[in-house]
C-alpha cells in the first residue's frame, strides 16, 4: 500500500488542489503490475508527505491483524487506525453477515492458528444502542430532516444528542467520545472518525435555531406512542452556574443558586413536563429571572389547553398568577404561601403509609376564595425540620456564649451597643429560631460614661411549633384528600428531570462563555433527556427502577471488536462482531424488547 496525490482543477474558483488516494499494486492475470485505489483520503488530508510511507505500513499492519514493527507518534497512530476502519468497512461489504440467526445457520469452518488470534478497534455499542433505539422510537431523524437538516447533519446531531447521554461531557469530550471511543457511527450508518471539532458547534446552532419545531414535533410523537393524555401541566424552573464570568452572555446574571453556587453567574432552564414526566418545552432564561413572571408567558407559549390543571410549586403561586389562571379557565394544584397551621377539630386520613415516611392530611373548604385547601403533615419533612432546628439551635446559643466569653477577655467587645448589634446579627442569622430566646443583656457605666456589658443571659420562651406541615390549594372543588395530594406530587417528577439533567446528563457546570453556545448545550441536554426518559418510563413499566447512572454502567461493556486470526492456508480473516449481551443487560434488552446484538457482524478473508 501507498498513498499518491493527484492534482485536479476546480472548475468554480481555477485553483488546483490535490486529491489524495489509498493506493496499492498488483499483478493481473497477464502477470502486468497495475495500481488500483483502495480508498480516497479526500482534499483535506493533512499527514506530511515525509510519513506517507510510515503510516501506508502501518495501516496493512492493522487492517491484516499483524503486529506492529513500528512505534507511531499518537496522532499518526490514531490516523492509521481511522483509515484502517475505513478500509475494512469498504471491503467488507459484499461479506456482511446481519444477525446471529443466520451465523448459526451458515456455518464457516476453518483451521486457524490460535496464536495468532488478536483484538483491536474495541468500541463501547451497549449505552449507544438503547440511545439509537429511543431516538428510532421518537422518529428523531425524520423529525430532524423535516426541520431542515440533511443526511449528515442529522447523523451529526444524532451523534451529539446520544454522546450527551451517554458521556455527558462538553463538546470537546463529545468530539473524542465520537471519534475515539464509540461504535455510535456503526449504529448510524456513518462514520464519525474524521468528524472536525467545528461541526459540533455548528450542528449546536442549527439545533438551537430549530428549537421550537423540534420540540414540538417531539412531544407530539410521544404522545401518540405512549398515548399520553394531557390533563396535568408540572411548571418549574431551576438555574444552573457558569464557570468564568461569561461577560459575554446576557442571560448570565448574578442570583439565588439552587445548587448554592452564588458566588458564580447563573442561567435559569424553565421546563414545562406532562404528569408522565415528558417534556412539552422549555425556555432558557437569564440567571436573576423573577421565577413568579414566567408562568404566563409559558403557558401561552405551550399554548395549553383551558380545562388543563397546572401543578406548581410555591415560588410561583403568587395571588396573581393565580388570579391569572382563574381568568383564563385553568384548574390549578399549588402550594400555599400562607402559615401552615393545621385549624382545629379537623379530620385527617393517611394519605402515605410509609415507614419514617408516613403523611396525614385534612382537606378543608375555604368559602372566601372558593378553594379546597389541603393541611399536610409529613413526618420525614418534620425529622428532617428539628434536626435543621436543633443544629441552629446549639449554633446560636454558642455564638451568644462566644460573647459571654468574651466580656472577661482583653480586647474583647464590651461595648453596649456594640453587643446589641452583635445580637441583632445573630437573630438575623439564626431567624429560625431566634424569635423562641428572650435575651437580657446588663451594663454598667464607667467614669468615663461609657456603657460596659457585664453579663448577657438568655431563655427559651416557648418551644417551636409543631413543624413538617405545608397547605395546598386547588379550585379543583371535586377532588378527595388521597387524590389532591398525589396529583401535587406529581412535581417529583420536575424535580427528577432536573436532577437527571444537572448530574447524568452534565448540564452543570457551564463552561461555554457565549449565549447561543450556552443555550445550545442547554438545549441538546433536554434533547437527550427526551431519549433518557423514553427509555426510563417503558423500563419503569416492567418493573426495572435503576437510575440511569446505574443502567449506563450495566451497558457499558457491551462492545464492538475487530478479531484478527491466521487460517491455515496463511490467508486472514478479519471478522467485527458484537460482544455477547450478558444476564443484566439481556433483562434491559426484553423490557425493551430489542435485539440483543446491535450491528452487523461483518467478515473479510484476505
Amino acid at each position: 500500500m501507498f498513498i499518491r496525490a493527484t492534482p485536479f482543477i476546480n472548475k468554480k474558483n481555477g485553483k488546483t488542489y490535490n486529491n489524495y488516494r489509498l493506493v496499492e499494486s498488483y499483478r493481473n492475470q497477464s502477470g502486468k503490475v497495475r495500481q488500483s485505489t483502495i480508498l480516497t483520503l479526500g482534499s483535506d488530508f493533512s499527514v506530511d508527505k515525509s510519513q506517507w510511507r510510515l503510516l501506508a505500513d502501518r495501516i496493512e499492519e492493522i487492517y491484516s491483524g499483524q503486529s506492529s514493527l513500528i512505534l507511531l507518534e499518537p496522532k499518526l497512530e490514531k490516523e492509521a487506525e481511522a483509515i484502517a476502519k475505513l478500509v475494512t468497512q469498504k471491503l467488507s461489504g459484499s461479506k456482511i453477515i446481519k444477525s446471529s440467526k443466520v451465523e448459526l445457520k451458515d456455518k464457516d469452518f476453518q483451521s486457524v492458528d490460535l496464536n495468532s488470534l488478536e483484538h483491536q478497534d474495541i468500541r463501547a455499542i451497549g449505552t449507544e444502542y438503547l440511545g439509537v433505539s429511543a431516538a428510532k422510537q421518537l422518529d428523531l431523524k425524520e423529525i430532524l430532516l423535516t426541520n431542515g437538516f440533511n443526511e449528515k447533519q442529522a447523523n451529526i446531531a444524532l451523534g451529539s444528542i446520544i454522546a450527551k447521554l451517554v458521556y455527558s461531557g462538553s463538546e470537546l469530550n463529545t468530539h473524542h467520545y465520537l471519534t475515539s471511543v464509540s461504535a455510535l457511527d456503526e449504529l448510524l450508518d456513518t462514520d464519525f472518525t474524521k468528524l472536525p471539532l467545528k461541526s459540533l458547534y455548528k450542528i449546536s446552532d442549527q439545533l438551537l435555531k430549530h428549537k421550537e419545531g423540534i420540540e414540538e414535533a417531539l412531544y407530539k410523537k410521544e404522545q401518540d406512542l405512549f398515548n399520553l393524555k394531557e390533563t396535568i401541566t408540572l411548571y418549574d424552573i431551576t438555574n444552573t452556574y457558569f464557570e468564568g464570568r461569561s461577560m459575554s452572555n446576557p442571560k448570565a446574571k448574578l442570583g439565588r443558586s439552587k445548587e448554592k453556587r452564588s458566588d458564580c453567574p447563573l442561567v435559569s432552564l424553565g421546563i414545562v413536563l406532562d404528569s408522565s414526566g415528558f417534556p412539552k418545552t422549555s425556555k432558557i432564561l437569564p440567571g436573576n429571572v423573577s421565577e413568579p413572571k414566567t408562568l404566563s408567558e409559558m403557558l401561552l407559549k405551550l399554548k395549553a389547553k383551558a380545562g388543563v390543571t397546572i401543578v406548581m410549586d410555591a415560588g410561583f403561586a403568587t395571588e396573581e398568577n393565580v388570579t391569572w389562571l382563574k381568568e383564563n379557565n385553568y384548574e390549578y394544584i399549588v402550594v400555599s404561601r400562607k402559615r401552615n397551621c393545621i385549624p382545629d377539630n379537623i379530620d385527617s386520613i393517611i394519605v402515605k403509609d410509609q415507614t419514617g415516611n408516613r403523611v396525614e392530611a385534612s382537606l378543608v373548604k375555604n368559602e372566601e376564595t372558593d378553594e379546597l385547601e389541603l393541611y399536610c403533615h409529613s413526618e420525614a419533612k418534620e425529622a428532617k425540620s428539628k434536626v435543621m432546628e436543633s443544629k441552629f439551635t446549639i449554633r446560636f446559643e454558642d455564638e451568644l456564649q462566644k460573647l459571654v466569653n468574651g466580656l472577661t477577655k482583653k480586647r474583647a467587645i464590651k461595648d453596649y451597643e456594640k453587643i446589641l448589634t452583635r445580637i441583632g446579627r445573630l437573630k438575623e442569622k439564626y431567624s429560625r429560631v431566634s424569635k423562641f430566646y428572650d435575651i437580657s443583656v446588663k451594663f454598667e457605666e464607667t467614669k468615663k460614661k461609657k456603657q460596659i456589658v457585664t453579663n448577657i443571659t438568655w431563655k427559651k420562651i416557648k418551644d417551636t411549633p409543631k413543624s413538617g406541615i405545608y397547605c395546598l390549594r386547588t379550585n379543583k372543588t371535586n377532588l378527595d384528600a388521597k387524590t389532591f395530594w398525589k396529583t401535587y406530587t406529581m412535581l417529583t417528577e420536575l424535580e427528577s428531570a432536573f436532577r437527571h439533567l444537572k448530574s447524568e446528563l452534565g448540564l452543570r457546570p457551564i463552561y461555554h462563555q457565549k449565549e447561543e453556545r450556552v443555550d445550545g448545550h442547554i438545549f441538546i441536554t433536554i434533547l437527550a433527556y427526551h431519549l433518557l426518559h423514553t427509555l426510563r418510563y417503558q423500563l419503569k413499566q416492567k418493573g426495572i427502577n435503576q437510575s440511569w447512572k446505574i443502567l449506563r454502567e450495566i451497558m457499558s461493556t457491551q462492545c464492538r471488536v475487530t478479531s484478527t486470526l491466521t487460517l491455515e492456508d496463511s490467508r486472514t480473516a478479519n471478522i467485527r462482531k458484537t460482544s455477547k449481551a450478558n444476564a443484566e443487560q439481556m433483562v434491559i434488552y426484553n423490557a425493551l424488547n430489542i435485539n440483543s446484538n446491535p450491528g452487523e457482524t461483518k467478515k473479510v478473508y484476505f
